[in-house]
């Protein structure tokens, strides 16, 4: 409820803006080709921004942890700047505009690392929580424990701390390229 009317407020707030700022210019028209400027400026911000933070959003679905980019941090501000400069209001704009400055993405990094943090905390608690009533005898309790452990064992093993139970899963070896028959058939062909 709070949500949909703080979007209310900000409509009327916009639209508000819009009169007063038409009238003072002296005409609508100019902050309406405002409008269509800044959605172009946004568009091209947000194409711009994307084709850096993408392959860091695809490492952090492989790998379930952050990029170590600072860059990523500048470039998802002005991807969300983008996105408020593409919609049409004032106020979001000037939003927008206070989100390029260097200070302002820093408060803005902190904040949403912290959020994430709380994130990940929330869920790990909520994946671990049922696994203190697991019953040993019948193998059923929370589907996540295995899972866990295992993300556990690897992240002790990339951090450098190698224990008893990671050495055994170790394996070595050595790998060579082998020669699929057909293609061997068809060389012996040939000589």
């Amino acid at each position: 409820m709070g949500l949909i009317l703080f979007i209310l407020i900000a409509i009327v707030a916009e639209i508000v803006t819009w009169i007063v700022v038409g009238d003072w210019v002296g005409s609508g028209w100019y902050v309406f080709f405002w409008f269509i400027a800044a959605f172009f400026i946004g568009l091209n911000m947000i194409r711009g921004s994307t084709s850096h933070i993408m392959p860091q959003m695809q490492q952090m679905q492989m790998t379930g942890q952050m990029s170590s980019d600072p860059q990523v941090s500048k470039y998802m501000t002005r991807a969300i700047a983008g996105f408020l400069l593409m919609i049409p209001g004032l106020l979001t704009d000037v939003v927008a505009l206070l989100m390029l400055i260097p200070a302002v993405q820093n408060v803005f990094k902190k904040a949403a690392i912290d959020a994430m943090q709380k994130r990940q905390q929330a869920m790990m608690e909520k994946m671990m929580g049922g696994m203190g009533g697991m019953s040993g005898a019948s193998g059923q309790g929370n589907p996540f424990a295995d899972i866990m452990r295992q993300m556990e064992e690897m992240q002790r093993g990339q951090m450098g701390g190698r224990g008893a139970s990671n050495d055994a899963n170790i394996i070595d070896g050595e790998a060579r390229e082998v020669e699929p028959e057909q293609k061997r058939i068809e060389t012996k062909d040939k000589e």
